[in-house]
């Protein structure tokens, strides 16, 4: 099975994508940018679903870090405070995409 891990402090973000995507994907959750990088070592995940506004290191120092380990990995920014110049930032940073919040599950799964 597919893993996601999941980057988020919110947790009815990782409440809501657990029942949406839990089916078809084994969801790891991470609530922080550290923790993100200490489960991107253990678990190797197929995509990471990042969210910019982390507390400590934000998304795009993570993703950063992420990209340091692991070139190959697929992260999408997910944020609920969108900006041009932030989705800019994150694609030269190695970003696959960059989604709003509330995530639309359909666009998310195709």
């Amino acid at each position: 099975m597919n893993k996601i891990l999941l980057v988020d402090d919110e947790r009815n973000v990782h409440y809501s994508l657990q029942r949406a995507l839990g089916e078809a994907f084994r969801l790891i959750s991470a609530f922080s940018g550290e923790e993100a990088l200490q489960r991107l070592n253990g678990e190797k995940p197929h995509l990471i679903l990042l969210d910019v506004k982390l507390p400590g290191a934000d998304g795009l120092e993570t993703l950063q870090r992420i990209k340091a380990i692991d070139r190959d990995v697929p992260v999408i920014l997910l944020t609920a405070y969108g900006t041009t110049e932030t989705a800019i930032t994150a694609m030269k940073h190695g970003a696959y995409d960059y989604l709003l919040k509330p995530v639309d599950i359909a666009s998310l799964r195709g």
